[in-house]
């Protein structure tokens, strides 16, 4: 573990990591990709699966295990280092487009995308976390919103070639050969270049002097939970903005292709979406260091409901 005494705080000080760790997060975000536009298409088209409920069993798995991970991925970045729990994200990240590939049953994509949820929890969570160690307490929102800039890109990116090449090969297996390289080369970067960031947390911690004592696991969880109503507020945001993104991912394809579109336009379709949240990340992230996150939070809420209703209208039917 770093020496705190070593280290300074400040993104100018750390460029060269943070830098690196967008670029780690941004292959963490391809992964994710892979699957936006091509795995409800081949629930449909391959396994027969034509209930809607049984299609997002895919995405529910992946959304719990992703939870619970999250939970542990911060706990075990305190007590273990962030870097080890950055590479074991990296290690379960990588079975997953074989598994797609050689998939004989649904449940093998299913099982894939429990490793993918566990991926993604541990290794998009530990860059965020390595990036706010770097650039300490006054430029947070600019390193969220920078990490989630890449990532979201990248999905918005991986999604789009993952259509454009289903378009001319078919669902598989030649769109996950990408995730075979994305997995391989985050790996790499993560183990031979990431360094550990735990020591500028404990320095910001020594000259901060905030806490007399640092709060428990519990107390953390019990505080951002219910306890303390602006975290509790945040964390329920939070929440309703990853099962907005749940119904992008899971049904939009679906709904697509029943209306006649091509692999190709899906593929566009489902790049959009990502690519909007990415991009405007930059701005928000920025912004929010300089005006606050509350009404940021409540503009982008309101922004999500008005967006929903633009949605019910059906554009088309599906069984199930």
């Amino acid at each position: 573990m770093t020496d705190p005494s070593s280290v300074t705080l400040g993104l100018r000080a750390n460029r060269r990591q943070f830098w690196l760790l967008v670029a780690v997060n941004a292959f963490v975000g391809a992964m994710v990709g892979l699957e936006r536009t091509v795995l409800p298409l081949i629930a449909d088209q391959e396994f027969g699966i034509v209930s809607r409920s049984a299609v997002l069993s895919f995405l529910v798995t992946f959304g719990l295990v992703k939870a619970a991970t999250n939970f542990f991925a911060g706990v075990a970045a305190d007590r273990i280092g962030r870097k080890p729990v950055l590479l074991l994200g990296w290690l379960f990240g990588l079975p997953v487009p074989f598994l797609v590939i050689w998939a004989p049953a649904w449940s093998w994509i299913v099982f894939a995308n429990v490793l993918l949820g566990i991926n993604q929890g541990l290794a998009w969570s530990t860059t965020v976390i390595m990036k706010i160690d770097l650039v300490g307490p006054k430029r947070r929102g600019f390193a969220m919103g920078l990490n989630e800039f890449a990532g979201y890109l990248a999905v918005a990116l991986s999604a789009y070639a993952t259509g454009h090449v289903a378009s001319v090969f078919g669902l598989r297996p030649e769109p996950f050969y990408m995730g075979i390289a994305f997995a391989a080369i985050g790996l790499s970067l993560s183990a031979l270049f990431v360094r550990e960031t735990a020591g500028h947390v404990h320095e910001e911690i020594r000259l901060s002097r905030e806490f007399e004592t640092v709060p428990s696991t519990r107390e953390v969880f019990a505080r951002v939970s219910w306890k303390d109503p602006a975290l509790m507020s945040c964390s329920q945001a939070g929440l309703f903005n990853n099962l907005n993104d749940g119904l992008a991912w899971g049904l939009f394809p679906l709904f697509f292709a029943a209306a006649g579109l091509s692999l190709r336009q899906i593929g566009v379709l489902a790049a959009v979406y990502p690519a909007t949240w990415g991009i405007l990340q930059l701005m928000t992230g920025t912004l929010s260091d300089r005006w606050g996150r509350k009404w940021m939070i409540v503009g982008g809420m309101a922004l999500q409901g008005l967006a929903l209703l633009g949605w019910l209208r059906p554009k088309a039917s599906l069984p199930g």
